[in-house]
C-alpha cells in the first residue's frame, strides 16, 4: 500500500538519523557516511512539463533519503508538494532525521528518459518509451554518461567528498573451451563508466574512489544467482573461480592508476 510504504522511508530515516548519532557519541568515528541507491534521469523532451516530471523523479529516486539526512527536510518529489502528514511526520521528527554525513557514496547501475506523466497523481513522471539501446543482461540501459550526471549534481549540490560506492554490470558469460571467460562487454561498460568518473573528477567533484561490484560473481537478493557481476567467474557448483577478462583488465587499470580515455 503506498501510503504505508511512504511511512516506512519516513522510519528508516528516523532510524539512520538515531544511529549516526549513536556512532558519532561513541566517540570513535573519524567520518561517517552512507551509500545511496541512485539512478539518472534526463528530460524525454526540452517541454517544462517534462523537466519539472523528471526532477520530481530525480528527487524522488536519489534526494528521498540524503535530502533529509543533510538539511533535515524531504525534497518536493510529490506533485503539489510532500505531504508531511501522509509521511506519518510528528513534531521534532526531522531533528532526529538530520544527522548530516562527511561524505556521500552512490550505488549507480543505469539511469532513464523520463517525461510528464497527467495520470500520475503522486510524482507525475513516467519513464519515457525509447527505441531499445544497449543494455545488460540484467535488462538495464547502459547509460554511462548518468554516472557523471548525478555526481556532478550530487557534488554541486552538497559539496562533500563523493565515493561511488557501487557501479558494475550483469552479463552471463561462461567459460570458453580454453577455461577463460572473454566477457569484452562488461570491460567495455566498465571502462565507459569509469571515464565518467574522470570527467566528473577533472570538472571539479571531489571523488574520494570507486568501488566495482563485484569482486565476484555471488548472491544477488531477489535474483539469487541468476546474474552475474563479478570479475571472478564462480562456478556454484564446484565452486572454482576463474578470473574474467574483466578482472585481468581492472588489475592493470589499478596497476596503472587509471587509463586513457
Amino acid at each position: 500500500e503506498p501510503s504505508m510504504a511512504m511511512r516506512a522511508t519516513h522510519i528508516v530515516n528516523l532510524a539512520q538519523g538515531m544511529a549516526a548519532r549513536a556512532m558519532r557519541e561513541t566517540g570513535k568515528v573519524e567520518e561517517l557516511g552512507t551509500a545511496f541507491s541512485m539512478s539518472g534521469a534526463t528530460p524525454a523532451s526540452k517541454s517544462e512539463a517534462d523537466k519539472e516530471a523528471t526532477e520530481r523523479r530525480f528527487a524522488f529516486a536519489n534526494l528521498w533519503f540524503l535530502e533529509p539526512m543533510q538539511n533535515g527536510r524531504y525534497p518536493d518529489a510529490y506533485v503539489g508538494g510532500t505531504d508531511l502528514e501522509r509521511l506519518g511526520v510528528e513534531p521534532g521528527d526531522m531533528e532526529i532525521v538530520k544527522a548530516p554525513a562527511d561524505f556521500i557514496g552512490i550505488n549507480l547501475y543505469t539511469g532513464g528518459e523520463y517525461e510528464h506523466d497527467p495520470q500520475d497523481p503522486n510524482l507525475g513522471v513516467r519513464q519515457a518509451r525509447r527505441e531499445p539501446g544497449e543494455r545488460t543482461d540484467f535488462g538495464w540501459e547502459v547509460r554511462p554518461e548518468a554516472l557523471y550526471d548525478v555526481i556532478m549534481r550530487i557534488w554541486n549540490d552538497y559539496k562533500l567528498p563523493i565515493y561511488v560506492t557501487e557501479n558494475g554490470a550483469s552479463y552471463d558469460d561462461s567459460p570458453n573451451e580454453d577455461g577463460e571467460v572473454p566477457d569484452e562487454r562488461r570491460v567495455s561498460f566498465l571502462e565507459r563508466y569509469i571515464a565518467q568518473v574522470a570527467r566528473a573528477i577533472d570538472e571539479g567533484a571531489d571523488v574520494r574512489g570507486y568501488y566495482l561490484w563485484s569482486l565476484m560473481d555471488n548472491f544477488e537478493w531477489a535474483f539469487g544467482y541468476e546474474h552475474r557481476f563479478g570479475i571472478t567467474y564462480v562456478d556454484f557448483k564446484t565452486q572454482k573461480r576463474t578470473i574474467k577478462q574483466s578482472g585481468y583488465w581492472y588489475r592493470d587499470v589499478i596497476a596503472n592508476s587509471g587509463f586513457r580515455y
